[in-house]
């Protein structure tokens, strides 16, 4: 399975693949994953995320899922990499953290069927979804500066192609122990509705 990863290389934004323990880019230089500094593996447009999908989520916060998904947005100011460091403000009492699965999209994509979405994804990507929880009262709808405050977007590292997202497992780790653990097939709408449900009013790019 191809995977792909940008990092800083000689002072630039380069795109790599994945070899062994080794990144390479196209014009051979090789570099030790463990020595690379990771960018987030893609750079989008906008980021648009879930607010409940995940049985387990459910079942943890002991509330219902909606009859239909419900979205917010999240500014590209957000984004980070993999091993970025997260910035937790100052005075900030719920810094909470939320593993997910990151859709990136390849094509432009405007009114497509669920059967047709998977044409338009490039492919996936892992995402931590943190929240700054002291503004959920107030950023209840948006989820703002919840979800969307700086450094709170991480990325990475790798984008996966020909990934197929059914019966895979999702797990976070808060300093090594097992905060979440579910998987994919839990969720109620799976990747190729939501990229379609989306795409009704929202172009995609």
């Amino acid at each position: 399975m191809p995977e792909y990863r940008r990092i800083l290389l000689d002072g630039a934004a380069v795109q790599v693949t994945v070899d062994g323990d080794e990144l390479v880019a196209g014009d051979g230089r090789r570099v030790k994953i463990e020595d690379a500094h990771h960018l987030p593996p893609v750079v989008p447009s906008k980021v648009i995320a879930v607010h409940l999908n995940h049985r387990s989520r459910v079942d943890e916060f002991g509330i219902e899922l909606p009859d239909t998904p419900t979205y917010f947005h999240k500014p590209t100011s957000a984004l980070n990499s993999h091993r970025g460091a997260i910035v937790r403000p100052e005075g900030c009492k719920w810094l909470n953290y939320e593993g997910e699965v990151a859709i990136v999209i390849g094509r432009t994509a405007r009114n497509i069927s669920p059967a047709e979405a998977g044409e338009y994804i490039a492919g996936y990507t892992v995402a931590n979804d943190y929240g700054l929880h002291d503004f959920r009262d107030t950023d209840a709808g948006s989820m703002l500066r919840v979800k969307g405050s700086d450094t709170l977007c991480p990325l990475g590292p790798g984008l996966v192609t020909d990934w197929d997202f059914r019966g895979k497992s999702l797990r976070t780790y808060v300093n090594g122990e097992v905060a979440q653990d579910g998987s994919t097939d839990e969720m109620q709408w799976d990747m190729h509705y939501l990229v379609a449900d989306i795409a009704r009013t929202i172009t995609l790019y």
